[in-house]
This record gives structure tokens, sequence and C-alpha cells, in this order.
């Protein structure tokens, strides 16, 4: 371990080496120097990006037609779009662009980017894009339903009246991302829509320009002088993946790095008597849950389903492993979403558990692999239920690996137990009711892949009320109509809902302007500054 943490630390002291500085101990004043763990970053193509640290670079490089406030996320904002109107039946959205904007590359930005960006995702397909598909749009329909009329007005036609904050909501999702028609076309291969090409580079007009990105290694961004809102003040961003919490706390104390990201809970306190540092706490509608496949026989069962949520320790857990990184919550809905439900109704008891099991046909229990990423406090999760549950006679074969790794296994339902972490893709409680509560097709070729499919867990009556809340317009029915979902769900899902994340940043002094919002990709470098 000690020999690992040494080459990260020399790692990361050889990139830092590339940026104009003064000596080590002291950051470059006009960039800002971050160690995070990014190894689930497998794109940078936001048709197709659909991870935690994915979705965040997306944020720094791309504009949206609009996008909410993160200190008030009932406030919805224009973004690219100036402006916007819906028609009085409720299906189709107008948006006014801002006039001014450019792309990296000195392109204009023109409604005719947005229709090809919304074109070029849905007829992609990719991961993210059924957050689009949801409205009725497909490869064969996009082109008339999302339309630039002139280089100021986009078109956005729906399938049904659906709430309007629904729609909009979905709108500030990375997949809704505007590129560069016209770059993009010109790296178009084999009809790729540039696919290819975009997967390690950038076509965007955000305030920070890509400059490189290496797989769990190196991510480096400049600044767009010519961002619409104002050029960043630093103009380069460095992000070093580095695993070892202790190794980014020993960089951020020496001054080698401005920002650590990944900490555990006990080097809070000794980072509280730094006078240099200071720590940040910043609430995420971010779900820690564990999972359980319904391939497996024995996982299927609804006994077995509910034992394993007596054998999380969720307070023990929340006082030591989360502590100060999260709270005890067990709906699918985070805080601060409509209809969140604040009930939190299993507690450890291993007893229980047992009683479960011998009910299902299991009395000594049973033995199952659980995936997990190589992060914190991921791990140590996974330590700690290997524990609990071990009282229950149930055996945990813990299988560490990188994020790539854990998500594409995930992705193929080839998982037993996996802890993950689950983000909105958008601040309407929807996102979340879409991926727990709901699952379309259940078979291995489906089209539409949820946390439900990829669980394998058919539930064809809890779809079709999640499919009717999205289009109650009243917000009291459609708050209790989240509510009920969120019950069933904690009754008889396989998911194992345990904690909400606070995001804990530990920033130096010298820094400011960061802004950390409500989800990985509301959260912003171009406000940042330096002493």
């Amino acid at each position: 371990m000690q020999s690992f943490a040494r080459g990260l630390l020399g790692a990361a002291m050889v990139a830092l080496a590339t940026v104009p500085a003064p000596a080590l101990a002291d950051t470059p004043k006009d960039a800002l120097v971050m160690a995070w763990q990014f190894d689930d970053m497998i794109t940078l193509d936001p048709a197709e990006a659909f991870e935690i640290s994915g979705l965040e670079y997306v944020s720094q490089t791309y504009n949206r037609l609009i996008q909410f406030d993160v200190k008030d996320v009932s406030r919805i904002e224009g973004d690219a779009a100036e402006s916007w109107t819906v028609s009085p039946d409720g299906r189709t959205f107008t948006f006014k662009i801002r006039d001014g904007i450019t792309f990296h590359s000195g392109n204009p930005l023109t409604a005719e980017d947005v229709a090809y960006s919304f074109q070029r995702a849905v007829k992609l397909n990719k991961g993210p894009a059924f957050i689009l598909n949801q409205f009725g749009l497909t490869a064969a329909n996009v082109d008339q339903k999302v339309r630039a009329t002139d280089k100021a007005t986009l078109v956005f036609e729906i399938d049904q009246t659906y709430a309007p904050t629904f729609v909009l909501y979905s709108l500030t999702a990375g997949v809704a991302s505007i590129v560069d028609s016209k770059l993009l076309k010109s790296k178009e291969k084999d009809g790729d829509f540039g696919a290819a090409w975009l997967k390690t580079a950038s076509a965007g007009s955000g305030p920070y320009m890509l400059k490189q990105w290496k797989a769990s290694e190196l991510l480096s961004l400049e600044a767009y002088p010519k961002y619409w809102r104002g050029a960043p003040a630093l103009k380069r961003v460095l992000i070093r993946h580095i695993a070892e919490p202790a190794t980014q706390r020993l960089l951020l104390e020496k001054g080698d790095v401005d920002v650590a990201r990944n900490l555990r809970p006990e080097q809070f306190e000794p980072l509280k008597a730094n006078s240099a540092v200071r720590l940040v706490q910043a609430p995420k509608g971010t779900l820690w849950y564990l999972s359980l496949n319904q391939k497996n026989p024995a996982l299927a069962k609804p006994e077995v389903r509910q034992a394993f949520k007596y054998l999380v320790d969720y307070e023990g857990m929340g006082k030591t492993i989360m502590n100060g990184q999260g709270i005890v919550h067990q709906a699918f809905l985070p805080k601060g979403f409509l209809g969140a439900l604040d009930d939190n109704p299993y507690r450890y008891d291993p007893a229980r558990a047992k009683e479960l099991l011998a009910k299902a046909g299991y009395p000594d229990g049973l033995t199952v692999s659980m995936d997990v990423r190589s992060t914190s406090p991921t791990q140590d999760m996974a330590q700690a239920i290997q524990a609990s549950a071990a009282a229950a006679g149930v055996k945990i074969d813990i299988l560490p690996a990188d994020g790539k790794q854990v998500l594409t296994k995930y992705r193929a339902r080839n998982h037993e137990l996996m802890i993950q972490q689950w983000g909105a893709d958008y601040q309407d409680p929807h996102s979340n009711a879409d991926t727990f509560a709901s699952n379309p097709d259940n078979s291995d070729t489906a089209k539409t892949k949820p946390l439900a499919w990829r669980n394998a867990w058919d539930i064809p009556e809890l779809t079709k009320k999640t499919a009717a809340a999205v289009v109650e317009s009243d917000a009291g029915k459609r708050a209790a109509m989240y509510q009920e979902l969120q019950r069933q769900v904690l009754e008889d899902s396989p998911f194992v809902i345990m904690f909400q994340q606070v995001e804990v940043i530990a920033e130096r002094n010298s820094v400011s302007g960061l802004i950390w919002g409500p989800s990985f990709d509301s959260n912003y470098y171009w406000k940042a500054t330096k002493k």
C-alpha cells in the first residue's frame, strides 16, 4: 500500500510539472488542481456519458437549453435558451435561442445545433437516450418532432401531455447537451454522427475546453475565453485520478492540490484543525444502494429480498463509514424531491433475517458474490455488510474492480449482489421512479434498461403506476402517487437503499467560488478563483 501511494504521488507530481508553476507545495495561481477518483468515466460524448464523473465533465464543457438554480431547484432558468413557451395542450415547447453563444471551434450556436444534438442522441440510442425517448421520440420521427424553424427558434413536440416541469427538468440532463453540429459532421465516419471521435474529444460551448483525457489517470481542461457568461478566472483545471484517500489528503495538506474529493470520515477531524483547509458539505440527490439480481433463483425469492433489508447495519455504518458523507435514507426519492418519503422502516435485525431465510428454504443461509467498485466508501460498506450478513449465515464474497469493469458487468446483468450509487438524471421524481419502479421489457434484448431491468425485476403493475404518475398535472396528487410507489418498492424490491449522499469536499482556503450543487452534473468550476 505504501509503495502504491508513493507511485500515485509521483504520478501527480509529474503531471503538475507539465503545468507552468512555482516549486512543489504551491499550485499555479491560474489553475485549479483537483484530486478525485474518476475511474467510472467511460466516454466524453454527452449522448453516451451516463456515469457520475462523466456527467460532471459534460457540465463543464457544454451548454444545455435550460438549467435549474442550484440553490433553489424549483427555479428553472435559461441557459442557451433565453425564453420558452408551452402550447395550450402542453405538447409543444418552443425555445428562443440566445444570440452570441459560440462553440469552442468558433462556430455560432444556433437552434439547428440544438435540433441536431437531440436528433443525434435519439438515433445513437446510447444509455441516456431514454430521457428523450420517453417523450415519444424515435429515430424515425425525431427529425420532425425536434426541429429548428429558424436559427433562433427550436420546436420540441412530445407525444402526450405531461407535467410541464417533468419535461423541462428532463432537458437539464446531460444527454440534452448541445454539440457543434458542423464540427461533428466533419468528423463523421460510416454514419456514426462523429461518435468515435467524440468519445475522446469535445464539441461544446461551455466555460472549459477539453485539453487532455487519459482514462483513470488525468483530465485536463482549458478556459474558453469567449464563454457567453464570461471567461473563467482560472485558465486551467487539472484533475488527477488519485485512488487512495490518504494520498489525496497528503497532497492537499502539502498544497500540491487545491481540492480533494474522496477523503474518509476519519480524515475530517484532523483537517478541521488545519487552518489552510476547509471542509465543504454538499447534499446530493445521490443514493447508495445494494441490488440483488433476480436472475439468481435464491435472490429472486421475496423472503430473501426482504431478509437482505434486515442484514444492513444502517445506523452503525451511518455513524462510522458514512459519518458526514451520508444520511440513512431508504426510499428511492431523495429528500428535496416532490413526494419524497422520509420513512426508514428497516433496521439491522439478523434474527428477523434468519427467519425470512428459513421461510425461503435457506435455514443455514446462502453464499453470494458482491461486485464492488474499488473506491471509498464503497469498499468499506461492502466489508461492513459482509460482516453484518454473516450473523444470519449469509456468506458474501467481495469482488472488487474499477468503476468501468463493475458498470459493464452490471449493465450486462451478470452480477449477484452489487453496491452502487444512483444520481437522479434530472430534478423530477420521475427520474428515479422510472429506474427503480419501472421495467417495460424484462427481456435481455430490451431497448430500455433501467435499474429494475439490470436486476431482472419484472414489474408490469408498478410500471403502469409509474407511467400514470408522470402525466398527473396536479402536484398534490402526483406526490401521493410517488409516495405509494416508494412504499411498494420499500416492501418488495430487490433494492436495499441505504443512504443519501452528502459530498464532502476538502478545499484549500486559497480557492473560492466552486459550486457544489445537488447533483454531480450541477457541480461547476467556472466561477472558481484563487488568492
